[in-house]
C-alpha cells in the first residue's frame, strides 16, 4: 500500500491503474468524509464506498431504504475529503438501465472513480442474508453494464460487474458464463462474490477465468484464508468491505456503556483521540490560513 508515486489526471485513472496493476491492490471501506480521511491517513490507495456501511450509518437497512440520491450525497462528502479514488457500491443500479445511466452521470460529476453493480433484483437484498437469492436476467444485466459504459463522462471511469451466482447457490459454470457476458458488455473488472468460509469457490473461479479482465474479491466471510493465496491466484483487487463501520460500532458501544455506568468521562478519556485530533483531521489549519487572506483585519502585519 502507498507505494505508487505516479501522477494521475483523475481519480478514475488512479482506480483504473489499481485494477490493472501487476500487483494486488487493496481498497478499504469508508462511509463518511471522516472515515475516508482516516483510510487515506492509514496509507490505503483506494476506498470502497460500501452500501451496507453507508446505509447502516444512516440508520437504515441495506435494502435500498436509502435512496440513491441520499447515498450520492454521502459519497460527495467522501470525494471532497480525500484524494483517493472512490469505488461506489451501486447495488443493482437502483432500477433499470435508465436508472443506471443517470447514476453513472451523477457519479462522474462528483469525481467518483467507479461504480460496482451486482446482478440481483431491485430492491437489493444483502448477500449474506438468506439463501437462494433471485438473480437478474444476465442479458438484462449486461444491458445495464453497457448503459453504464455508454453514459460515463470520463473515459477512465470504471464499471465493475459483481457476479452473485455463487452467493445464490448457482453452479461455477453459470458464474463463469455470467462473468463472460458482463465482460463482453464492457465491464472493466469482475467482482466474484462468495460466502463460503474456505475461499475455495473464489480460487476455483480464478483458476478458470481466462479473460483479460481483472478480478476483484470481498473476503468478508473467508477472512481466515491467507491473503497470499489470492495474490498467487492473480486477484487484482481485494476489498475490506465493512470493517471501519464495524470498528466504529464496537468503539461507540464500549464508550457509551462505560460512560453510562460510571457517569464520568474519566474511564474513557485516555483511550480516545483528543478533540484537537478531530480539528487536525478535518484541516482547521487551512481555514485559519484562509481567514488571514480573506477576512478584513485578520491578516498579520
Amino acid at each position: 500500500m502507498g507505494t505508487n508515486t505516479k501522477s494521475y489526471s483523475s481519480s478514475a485513472e488512479k482506480l483504473r491503474a489499481l485494477l490493472n496493476s501487476q500487483t494486488t491492490a487493496f481498497l478499504m471501506e469508508a462511509h463518511s468524509g471522516l472515515s475516508a480521511r482516516i483510510v487515506e491517513e492509514a496509507g490505503f490507495e483506494g476506498i470502497w464506498a460500501s452500501g451496507l456501511a453507508i446505509s447502516a450509518a444512516l440508520g437504515v437497512r441495506d435494502a435500498n431504504e436509502a435512496s440513491w440520491t441520499q447515498v450520492l450525497e454521502v459519497v460527495e462528502f467522501m470525494t471532497d475529503s480525500t484524494k483517493l479514488p472512490v469505488l461506489v457500491d451501486g447495488d443493482t443500479g437502483y432500477g433499470n438501465f435508465n436508472s443506471v445511466r443517470r447514476l453513472v452521470q451523477k457519479l462522474c460529476q462528483r469525481n467518483v472513480a467507479g461504480v460496482c453493480l451486482e446482478d440481483k433484483l431491485f430492491p437489493k437484498t444483502n448477500s449474506f442474508i438468506g439463501e437462494g437469492q433471485e438473480l437478474a436476467d444476465p442479458l438484462e444485466f449486461a444491458g445495464k453494464i453497457k448503459a453504464a459504459k455508454d453514459s460515463q463522462l470520463n473515459d477512465d471511469f470504471c464499471v465493475v460487474a459483481r457476479v452473485e451466482a455463487l452467493i445464490a447457490g448457482k453452479t461455477m459454470a453459470e458464474a463463469l458464463q455470467r462473468a463472460d457476458q458482463y465482460y463482453r458488455a464492457g465491464a472493466d473488472a469482475i467482482l466474484i462474490h462468495s460466502k463460503k468460509k474456505d475461499g475455495a469457490e473464489i480460487l476455483a473461479f480464478a483458476a478458470q477465468w481466462h479473460r483479460g479482465c481483472p478480478l476483484v474479491i470481498v473476503p468478508t466471510m473467508y477472512y481466515a484464508v491467507p491473503t497470499d493465496e489470492f495474490i498467487k491466484a492473480g486477484i487484482a483487487t481485494i476489498i475490506w468491505a465493512n470493517h471501519n463501520l464495524r470498528a466504529s460500532m464496537a468503539s461507540m458501544r464500549n464508550v457509551c456503556r462505560a460512560i453510562q455506568q460510571s457517569r464520568s468521562l474519566q474511564c474513557v478519556e485516555e483511550g480516545l483521540p483528543a478533540v484537537s485530533d478531530i480539528f487536525d483531521l478535518v484541516d482547521y489549519a487551512e481555514l485559519s490560513a484562509a481567514e488571514k487572506t480573506y477576512l478584513p483585519g485578520s491578516a498579520q502585519s
